[in-house]
């Protein structure tokens, strides 16, 4: 189940407030525990509706984590558990995740395709993993005490909104409204306006880019250096709105149900730098691998040549976090490399920034490294191309002003504007809103890239 499906919008949002507010609305008591088992319950159906048999392989997880935290704290040996707790996590992501990749490779390289295994990848696996990490490292390090009830940590592992895709939430952060939220309208308010925001960033921009994207990249063979351009850019809207789109649609649902998650976008499309970028783009990943891998291996307290295979470690492992195949690899790689460059010689600059993150954006959208090099190369006409052709025209004359609308979205002006301005911000979100409703009801083209994660 997705956000921006019609099941959703219609049936379980609406049946879900329904079932967790009445009670309270009735009798005028709070019912914390009610609401608890509610949120869990439902959060179990969310995520079994896509994923049914899935459901018991994150349970059992979310069990022995929660054991693992438990151990952490009132044991002597804090230690061995907690390598036990990672390396559990570990085996799990490899399993699920990278052992049909790691089979084919070996395929490859012997000639032997016996060695071939698929399995299948539960959606989200990624997030809620590095979640139960992210509890069992901070009760290690005494930032959180470990939860009793298991049905407790269960709620914040499986919490709907941001169970699939994010963004990774941290313990510590909500511990304390598991059982002290506070509900009032002003916050239920708030968060329906970043739900809304959410939804038409993915339905009304990311859904238009993906279309394009996907036939420039997939169906057009060597595309001539403006279409390439323009279908490098049309993902680089697309990858940012759709996940920007739901992050701020997890937070705007998580406000709706009493739950503050911190932000996960900060228009990284403005930044003046690789660094200042992934300062801004899903920050919820980029500050989990520093604290709970860049700091713990010393960080830059340390030699310099260490720091680099810091540095190193850190990237190859973000590139590894988001997909089995060569491409993120490489992906991650170019981060690593150009950080290291930015380091020595200090550049600030916008629209190198972009360049070298639109690059990447190819790499990682490819199917594989050649594929990624072969667009890049056509996007410089070094693959004998022409500069452009009528299809671009086409493409331009369908989807000018929705392009020119994203790059303007991708910058805090016009949300700046709205926010000094609030009648016209609701206005504009009653807009928006109807016209996403509609986009929903009439479409059935409704990718969500960080699914895949």
């Amino acid at each position: 189940m997705v956000f921006s499906s019609t099941v959703f919008l219609f049936l379980f949002l609406p049946g879900l407030l329904l079932v967790y507010y009445l009670p309270s609305l009735i009798f005028k008591k709070d019912f914390r525990a009610y609401k608890n088992f509610v949120l869990l319950m439902s959060s179990l159906f969310f995520y079994a509706w896509g994923e049914p048999a899935f459901v018991f392989v994150m349970l059992i997880s979310v069990l022995f984590n929660w054991l693992m935290a438990l151990l952490i704290e009132n044991f002597r040996a804090r230690k061995f558990w907690l390598i036990v707790a990672v390396n559990f996590n570990i085996l799990l992501l490899f399993v699920f995740k990278y052992a049909s990749f790691v089979s084919r490779n070996l395929a490859l390289l012997t000639g032997n395709e016996k060695l071939v295994i698929n399995i299948l990848l539960p959606v989200g696996i990624s997030f809620f993993t590095f979640q139960m990490m992210s509890y069992v490292f901070d009760v290690y390090y005494k930032i959180s005490r470990a939860q009793k009830n298991p049905l407790y940590t269960a709620l914040y592992i499986t919490l709907f909104p941001q169970l699939i895709a994010g963004p990774i939430v941290r313990y510590r952060d909500i511990e304390r409204e598991i059982l002290n939220r506070r509900e009032t309208f002003e916050i239920f308010s708030s968060g329906v306006n970043e739900f809304i925001y959410g939804l038409a960033k993915k339905v009304l921009i990311a859904n238009f880019m993906a279309r394009i994207a996907d036939n420039v990249f997939d169906y057009i063979n060597n595309p001539s250096v403006l279409m390439a351009w323009l279908g490098a850019i049309a993902y680089t809207l697309q990858i940012y709105f759709d996940f920007s789109g739901y992050s701020d649609m997890a937070i705007g649902l998580g406000r709706m149900f009493g739950f503050n998650f911190n932000i996960n976008f900060n228009y990284p499309y403005v930044a003046s730098s690789v660094q200042d970028f992934w300062r801004r783009w899903h920050i919820s990943l980029s500050s989990w691998f520093r604290d709970y891998v860049y700091i713990p291996m010393g960080g830059n307290r340390v030699s310099k040549s260490r720091w680099i295979l810091n540095i190193f470690i850190v990237w190859l492992l973000t590139g590894a976090w988001h997909g089995a195949n060569w491409t993120f690899i490489l992906w991650g790689l170019i981060y690593f490399v150009f950080l290291l460059l930015e380091h020595e010689i200090k550049i600030k600059s916008h629209v190198y920034a972009m360049l070298i993150v639109i690059l990447a954006w190819v790499i990682f959208r490819s199917k594989n490294i050649f594929a990624g090099i072969n667009y890049i190369a056509c996007m410089f006409g070094l693959k004998g191309n022409s500069f452009y052709d009528a299809g671009f025209i086409e493409y331009i004359k369908d989807s000018f002003i929705v392009l020119i609308i994203a790059c303007v979205g991708s910058a805090p002006v016009v949300h700046k504007f709205l926010m000094n301005n609030k009648r016209l911000e609701q206005i504009w979100l009653v807009i928006i809103f109807i016209i996403s409703l509609l986009e929903v009801i009439s479409s059935s083209y409704n990718p969500f890239i960080y699914f895949n994660f």
